[in-house]
């Protein structure tokens, strides 16, 4: 990706955070439904801190992140390190949190004009590191459709947390249409490549939600790589 001057090296995985850290094992203490106290764990936010640092340090990044003094900024809900035991968001959070994989993950979204409102957008800035290759220097398919998937079910984790949504049940993907338009370029271990990801509320009908997403890279971000559109069906309350 462009840029006026190099990057720092990537985050370190969560393996070799906790192997420079040992404080980090007070994150055996929180339950796997405690989502509020993992997050403001110390190994949660030492690990936020350097994927934000981490963008702002390259230049096209941080503008995006510096676009509006009320951004919401944080690390991905799916991407918090949690306690001992729980594999819950483990694909994200564990198999490509890797300095060669998927290294810095963030979202961020403006805030609505209430806290109750809902919040119909949020972006990400994602590093692709070659573990994550199909062909060599280009994204498999298969993680492209993931990153897609996963941004937008963003959405969900944002509105759940304000209690814009209502329901806690989970959402399911009932189908995610994507469009290849030009290949996900991914980096190397120590500069990775850097992709912008959009994803949209488009309409809501009872369980039945419907998004839409776009992969945007290349050329400081301005390129749209790919899209899709898709389904998300919340589950039903279960009733004693």
């Amino acid at each position: 990706m462009a840029s006026s001057k190099a990057s720092p090296s990537p985050p370190p995985s969560t393996t070799e955070s906790k192997q420079q850290n040992p404080q980090s094992e007070e994150m055996v203490t929180p339950t796997a439904s405690d989502i509020s106290s993992v997050l403001d764990s110390p190994a949660n936010k030492a690990q936020e801190a350097h994927h934000i640092a981490f963008f702002n340090s390259i230049p096209w990044c941080s503008s995006l992140l510096g676009s509006n003094p009320n951004l919401i900024i944080s690390q991905s809900v799916s991407r918090i390190i949690r306690p001992s035991g729980c594999e819950e968001d483990a694909l994200i959070s564990q198999t490509l949190n890797s300095p060669d994989a998927i290294p810095a993950y963030i979202t961020f979204y403006s805030p609505p004009p209430k806290p109750t409102d809902y919040v119909n957008e949020v972006k990400s800035l994602i590093a692709l590191g070659p573990k994550v290759n199909g062909w060599e220097g280009i994204c498999h398919g298969g993680i492209v459709m993931t990153l897609l998937d996963e941004v937008m079910g963003q959405i969900f984790a944002v509105n759940k947390d304000s209690g814009a949504m209502g329901s806690k049940m989970p959402l399911l993907t009932g189908y995610l249409n994507t469009e290849f338009k030009r290949p996900v370029r991914t980096g190397t271990k120590e500069k990775p490549a850097i992709v912008l990801v959009v994803a949209r509320m488009t309409k809501i009908e009872g369980r039945k939600h419907f998004c839409e997403g776009v992969v945007y890279g290349d050329e400081e971000g301005r390129n749209e790589l790919a899209r899709a559109e898709a389904l998300f069906v919340q589950l039903r309350e279960q009733k004693l």
